[in-house]
C-alpha cells in the first residue's frame, strides 16, 4: 500500500476518528485505525464495537491495499508535523512509513482481516435532516442522560420520530429534558423510537456542525446510521423500553415564575457555591414578585440571594438539586425562563417564556 495525503486533510480525520477509539480496549485492534487505499482515495475506519466511524478522503494513491495503524501514535505524529506538509505511507509486511520532508516514521501495523467492521444494517426507517437540527436537539437535552445507571435503558437518549415531528427525550430519573422539531419527515408507521447510547450521542455531538448540509438517518432494528457529507457514522441501539415520559410530564401548574435568564442564572450560580458538596440542594421560597434562594452545607456555612421576579401565585417554599436547575436554565435559548410549579412536592417545568418546543422537568428535594 502506498499513497500520499497533505497533513491538514488527514489530521482532522484523525481527530474525529480518535474519538471512538477505545482506550482501554480488549482487542489489540481496536485501538488501530483501518486504512483501506482504493482508486484515488483512502477509507479510515475506527470502531469501539458500539460506535463506529468510517470517513472517505481524496488523495494520490499509488499502491492499493489495507491495514490497521495505531490510533493514538499516528495522531500524535501528524500533531506535529508542519502544518503545510504532505505526507507519504508505504506499508511493507508487518509495518507501515510514514514521510514528510526529512521526517520519518516506522510504525507496527495488524492485519485489516482482524478490524470488526458493522455489517449492513437493513434499514426499518429512513429520513434526512439537516445538521444543526439534529445537533440543536442533541445540545437541548444530552445533559440529562444517565451515567452507568443499572437501569440500562438511562444510559442514553431517545429519539422518537412521527410524521412531521422529530422528538428527544433523556432523563436520569431525578430530570428531564425534552425537544420537538417540526420537521418534514414522513414515515410508514405511527411513531418510531429507539435510544441511542450516550457515547454515540457524545460523538454526534462532536461531529455534527452548524451547517444546513442534510445527513441521511438510517434505523435498524439494532443500529442507527447516519451518513454525514464524507463520513459513515454507526452506533448500537440500546435494546429496552425507554419510560413513558409522557406521565412524568407535570400538568397545569398555576404557580407561574417569569424571569430574566441571566440574572436567575447567576442567582442560582451564587447560592450553589455553599450547598451540600454531595448532594446541592437550594431552598426556594416564593412571594409576590420575589424570589429568595438560599442553601447550607454541613460545614454552617450559609448563602443567601434574592431576585426580582415575576410571580402572583401561592407563597411557599421548595428544595431543588442547583446543578439540575442549572442545567435546564442553561440549555433554554430565550432571555425570558418561565418555572412552572404546582406545589412543593411536585416537579417543575423550566422553559423558555414564548415557546414551548423545549422542556425541563426537575423533581424536588426534601431539605
Amino acid at each position: 500500500m502506498k499513497f500520499q495525503i497533505p497533513r491538514d486533510v488527514i489530521l482532522k480525520s484523525l481527530q474525529q476518528l480518535s474519538g471512538v477509539v477505545e482506550r482501554r480496549q480488549t482487542l489489540p485492534v481496536l485501538g488501530n485505525i483501518l486504512v483501506k487505499a482504493n482508486d484515488n482515495e483512502i477509507t479510515l475506519a475506527a470502531t469501539d464495537l458500539e460506535v463506529e466511524l468510517i470517513v472517505n478522503l481524496s488523495c494520490v494513491v499509488d499502491e492499493t491495499g489495507e491495514v490497521t495503524i495505531p490510533a493514538r501514535k499516528w495522531l500524535d505524529i501528524c500533531k506535529n508535523l508542519p502544518e503545510d506538509a504532505t505526507i507519504s505511507f508505504v506499508s511493507s509486511g508487518d509495518k507501515i512509513t510514514l514521510q514528510a520532508g526529512r521526517s520519518r516514521f516506522t510504525l507496527s501495523t495488524l492485519p485489516a482481516t482482524e478490524f470488526p467492521l458493522i455489517e449492513e444494517i437493513s434499514a426499518q426507517t429512513t429520513y434526512e435532516i439537516s445538521q444543526s437540527v439534529l445537533k440543536d436537539i442533541f445540545d437541548a437535552t444530552h445533559f440529562s442522560m444517565a451515567q452507568q445507571d443499572v437501569r440500562y435503558y438511562l444510559n442514553g437518549l431517545m429519539m422518537e420520530v412521527s410524521s412531521n415531528l422529530l422528538r428527544s427525550v433523556a432523563t436520569d430519573g431525578h430530570r428531564l429534558a425534552m425537544k420537538d422539531i417540526n420537521t418534514e419527515i414522513q414515515v410508514n408507521e405511527e411513531k418510531r423510537q429507539v435510544i441511542v447510547p450516550r457515547k454515540g450521542i457524545q460523538e454526534l455531538m462532536r461531529l455534527l456542525s452548524e451547517s444546513d448540509d442534510n445527513v441521511l438517518v438510517t434505523v435498524g432494528s439494532s443500529h442507527i446510521r447516519l451518513n454525514i457529507n464524507d463520513m459513515v457514522f454507526t452506533s448500537k441501539l440500546i435494546d429496552g423500553r425507554f419510560p413513558d415520559y409522557e406521565r412524568v410530564m407535570p400538568e397545569g401548574g398555576n404557580n407561574i415564575i417569569s424571569a430574566e435568564k441571566d440574572p436567575l442564572r447567576q442567582t442560582l450560580i451564587r447560592v450553589a457555591i455553599l450547598s451540600n458538596e454531595k448532594y446541592r440542594g437550594i431552598r426556594m421560597i416564593l412571594g409576590k414578585d420575589k424570589l429568595q434562594v438560599m442553601a447550607h452545607n454541613p460545614e454552617q456555612e450559609e448563602a443567601e440571594d434574592e431576585i426580582t421576579v415575576n410571580y402572583k401565585g401561592d407563597e411557599f417554599e421548595i428544595g431543588f438539586n442547583a446543578n439540575y436547575l442549572l442545567d435546564a436554565v442553561n440549555a433554554v435559548k430565550s432571555d425570558q425562563v418561565q418555572v412552572v410549579l404546582s406545589d412543593s412536592n411536585s416537579s417543575c417545568v423550566i422553559k423558555a417564556a414564548d415557546d414551548d418546543s423545549s422542556r425541563y422537568v426537575v423533581m424536588p428535594m426534601r431539605l
